[in-house]
């Protein structure tokens, strides 16, 4: 069964690990990889990556991208977005804070961003308006 507008938004705005797609140009399948993102219901949606990243480069190439977010428990739900890519930015540490917050423990921000620092280089924000929708609850 589709959700509604107000359930997908709700349901995307929860902090689930997304598949991010975006083509890989002629006679390739997309390149899909596993991502963190972050999105507040009517907003962007946005993600970090490298600069120079394979995933960078298909996306300026492609000028938009899709994402998945799924959960098997307690129903099989998902809801997946694509959209043009509305914005490229340096990450800042307050952004950069605001993702790991979503996804790891309180005790372990501090440590990955400190890792991150030291062994992930540099990071952009690129930011994606959901223009189009597709979601179901299979439960």
């Amino acid at each position: 069964m589709p959700l509604t507008l107000d359930e997908r938004q709700a349901f995307l705005a929860e902090p689930h690990i997304g598949a991010l797609s975006v083509s890989a140009g002629p006679e390739r399948g997309p390149l899909t990889v596993p991502i963190w993102y972050q999105y507040e219901p009517g907003g962007d949606l946005w993600v970090l990556t490298g600069p120079e990243s394979e995933k960078m480069r298909r996306i300026r190439a492609a000028g938009r991208f899709s994402l998945l977010a799924e959960r098997v428990e307690p129903t099989v739900r998902y809801v997946s977005v694509e959209g043009p890519v509305t914005g490229v930015e340096p990450l800042t540490d307050e952004r950069h804070r605001e993702m790991v917050a979503r996804y790891l423990p309180p005790e372990r921000v501090e440590e990955y961003l400190s890792f991150a620092a030291a062994e992930l280089g540099e990071h952009v924000i690129v930011s994606m308006r959901p223009q189009r929708w597709l979601s179901a609850d299979l439960g």
